[in-house]
């Protein structure tokens, strides 16, 4: 497939995330959203009003749209191999969010397909190519800590109840803390220390129900099927990880990526961000004294949700791997799947699937500068 330039997007799903990524992609003049499709055409149409798109109606239009060639997929976990796989036999490349399914014999399949169509499949993370973790791996490989050894992560509050509209798809399974926020640290790990080899989990459901709290529901339950307290340690190629996922925490500790290595330990800016502040520690002449903290610079174009997008199509263009890449999410999805089976069978879970490491972002990569074959 030639690209159109700038290439054709098409949304299905227009829920509380597209906000983010229209925003960002009205940036970015390699690409062009020209429809957005939903269920609801009424909330289609309403964010493309908001944003300045010409169309608006329902997923099978926008798959039937001969200016798109490339659809984002914002459908629930549960629809993502669904919606992906009619994307990729309407003759589209797809963008989907995370993960990139619930389950590895369908996730598999997507992407068999997609090569077998000579089509390409991305997914979401994209902070992970954003300026503040991608400074923290350039970091690492500048031996800034030594040899690599471990990392802990933390994410922790009371739940995204407090906040979403409409939260029941996040309690339900393929989602919970794990499935949700878990690529975003997990693609952390897995860029700086490596495929993961196995996992240990345990894990609670200490509320069996939830309350909407906004919105035109607020007051309404739901049930909760996936544990939403957990814990696992993690064996990578490069080190060992601890992890805490939990949305029954009232003390809010989040995006926390700290990995030490033989000569100090870093601190990553939260991976569910595109920046933040980079830091060193080291030990010091007195080990009862606490750490200083040393800055170290970052580097490199901020971005936004959708700059994942940007770089698949450049990569589509230059015949070049895409990094945000499906074998890299079925690999973080592997590893979620085995977290709930430890969690469930109370044993260590190993991988089967490997990824090899991801190339680093070119420091003069800029999504709001037109690709050269969009300037041509």
């Amino acid at each position: 497939m030639t690209l159109q330039t700038p290439v054709g997007i098409g949304f299905i799903g227009a829920g509380m995330i597209s906000e983010q990524y229209l925003t960002n992609l009205a940036q970015y003049p390699d690409v062009r959203v020209v429809i957005l499709g939903d269920l609801d055409v009424d909330r289609a149409r309403a964010q493309a009003d908001k944003h300045g798109v010409a169309e608006a109606g329902t997923p099978a239009e926008v798959l039937a749209h001969p200016d798109v060639q490339l659809v984002v997929n914002l459908t629930i976990p549960a629809a993502h191999v669904e919606v992906s796989l009619q994307a990729l036999e309407a003759g589209k490349h797809v963008w989907s969010e995370k993960p990139i399914g619930v389950d590895i014999a369908s996730a598999r399949g997507l992407l068999a397909r997609a090569d077998e169509l000579g089509l390409r499949v991305g997914i979401a993370p994209d902070t992970v190519l954003g300026q503040g973790v991608q400074s923290g791996l350039r970091a690492i490989e500048r031996g800034v800590i030594g040899t690599p050894i471990g990392a802990t992560t933390v994410m922790q509050y009371a739940g995204p109840d407090l906040f979403h509209p409409n939260p029941e798809f996040l309690f339900a399974p393929g989602a919970g803390p794990v499935f949700d926020m878990g690529p975003y640290y997990l693609t952390t790990l897995v860029s700086a220390l490596g495929a993961i080899r196995r996992v240990s989990a345990v894990g609670r459901t200490p509320q069996t129900t939830r309350t909407i709290k906004v919105g035109d529901r607020a007051g309404e339950s739901f049930p909760v099927d996936v544990p939403t307290h957990v814990h696992v340690n993690i064996e990578l190629e490069r080190g060992v990880a601890q992890s805490t996922f939990s949305w029954d925490t009232a003390y809010r500790r989040a995006g926390i990526v700290e990995i030490s290595g033989s000569e100090g330990t870093l601190r990553i800016p939260d991976p569910n961000m595109f920046e933040g502040d980079l830091e060193v520690t080291r030990v010091g002449d007195d080990f009862r004294a606490d750490s200083a903290w040393e800055a170290v610079e970052t580097e490199g174009a901020v971005g936004g949700r959708g700059i994942g997008i940007v770089d698949m199509v450049r990569a589509i263009r230059e015949g070049r791997p895409h990094r945000a890449s499906g074998e890299l999410a079925l690999h973080v999805l592997e590893a979620m799947i085995a977290i709930d089976e430890s969690i469930r069978t109370g044993q260590p879970v190993t991988l089967d699937s490997s990824v090899e490491a991801m190339v680093p972002v070119e420091t003069d990569f800029d999504p709001t500068t037109a690709h050269e074959a969009v300037r041509a």
